[in-house]
């Protein structure tokens, strides 16, 4: 059942067009999945007040889920500014990780004063198929800290995330989600009841292609 918070972190980011639905004229992504959905939530930080309140949820959510942590570790480059904002909210330390280690200087792929044994968040934006946080999970884990779990602002809930996360046995939560939105999007009249079926076929299956012309 959905909570309050995931309906309402949904309809600030359908309102602000931050997550946008177009099932009958599909986005292509990067990796060639052609979606219904298209997810840019950098434009979440450019709205104060809706901004203030994504923050103040995943505070309660990290001291809710999370109350041992030492470390605030952001995701190069979306989770940087939220993980900031959140470490200065509980006075903790924060990071964050590259995505790939600098060509100059240290080299350094993390940043920020790690000790070994640190518990740690990390916090992206959005967790599509899991890819980005796999590598800085790991990263973290060969600097010797102590990963607590995943905190973001969104998912898809695809099963290549969920399967890849389980494999890493790594604890995930979201602010909301693509089901919660998906209800949202309906009941705010953003979509219709005849977009239902293509939407649910496409999350059971992204590669799949066959969603596209699937009926009311």
């Amino acid at each position: 059942m959905m909570n309050h918070t995931e309906k309402e972190i949904a309809k600030q980011l359908l309102d602000i067009k931050a997550v946008f639905l177009r099932p009958n004229e599909p986005f292509t992504w990067a990796s060639g999945i052609k979606s219904p959905i298209y997810c840019d939530n950098r434009l979440m930080l450019s709205y104060p007040t809706k901004r203030d309140k994504v923050i103040q949820a995943f505070v309660n959510l990290i001291r809710t889920h999370y109350p041992d942590v030492e470390m605030i570790m952001g995701t190069a480059t979306a989770g940087i500014p939220w993980a900031a904002w959140i470490a200065d909210h509980l006075q903790l330390a924060m990071g964050y990780v590259r995505s790939s280690s600098k060509k100059h200087g240290k080299e350094n792929k993390i940043e920020g004063c790690i000790k070994k044994g640190q518990k740690v968040i990390v916090v992206e934006d959005l967790i599509s198929t899991g890819g980005s946080v796999k590598g800085v999970v790991e990263s973290l884990r060969e600097a010797g800290c102590e990963v607590l779990g995943i905190v973001a602002i969104f998912t898809y809930l695809l099963p290549d995330a969920s399967q890849l996360l389980s494999a890493l046995d790594v604890d995930c939560k979201t602010l909301s989600n693509y089901d919660v939105l998906v209800d949202v999007a309906l009941e705010n009249h953003y979509i219709q009841s005849s977009d239902l079926a293509k939407l649910k076929a496409w999350k059971q299956d992204p590669h799949d292609e066959k969603w596209m012309i699937q009926e009311m």
